[in-house]
């Protein structure tokens, strides 16, 4: 890839992540002013677990210690220990998902889901767009494993697997805002 194409790349994600973070700080401001819409339902408090948003929080701070170090595996051209530390920061990514999701299935099951206020259709819109984008990075992490493991760690690869940890520590950073300003706030 040339310098000139690289670069284009890099300015096009940047801009990317940006516009993604217009997107979540529109989806905050909403639930802000949502928060205490509740209409005679259940408040944050009364229905989410702090303990398991803990351990969202936990299993994806993990993963991005694990995506850290699949990055510096490619950089020294290590592609075993590369696809062992992506596989280790999918299996950590999963593992968020399916916690996530498990806490949407059990809301939904009380009662609770996105119809029943404008909190939770707030709360549900949020913390869904976060789920949605680790989804996104699931299939993106299998792709450039996919890559890693038939090419080899080529400039093109690594330049792709580079934005791929960008984009899996930008959900990082929201999560834990997501963390302190939906579960934290609400147990205030």
């Amino acid at each position: 890839m040339t310098d000139e194409r690289s670069d284009t790349a890099a300015f096009g994600f940047w801009v990317y992540l940006m516009t993604d973070l217009i997107v979540f700080a529109t989806l905050f401001a909403a639930f802000f002013v949502l928060r205490g819409a509740t209409f005679g339902g259940p408040a944050g408090r009364d229905i989410f677990r702090l303990p398991n948003a803990l351990a969202e929080t936990v299993i994806l701070l993990a993963s991005s210690l694990a995506s850290s170090l699949a990055m510096n595996a490619v950089l020294r051209r290590r592609v075993r220990a590369s696809l062992a530390w992506f596989g280790a920061t999918f299996a950590l990514g999963a593992s968020f998902l399916a916690l996530e999701l498990s806490e949407f299935g059990r809301l939904i099951a009380q009662g609770d889901g996105p119809t029943r206020s404008a909190f939770l259709s707030a709360f549900f819109t949020l913390v869904g767009a976060h789920g949605l984008h680790i989804a996104i990075g699931l299939l993106w992490m299998i792709a450039g494993m996919i890559q890693l493991a038939v090419r080899g760690p080529r400039e093109r690869t690594v330049s792709r697997l580079d934005r791929l940890n960008l984009f899996w520590h930008f959900l990082d950073l929201v999560w834990i805002f997501i963390f302190t300003a939906v579960y934290l706030v609400s147990f205030a």
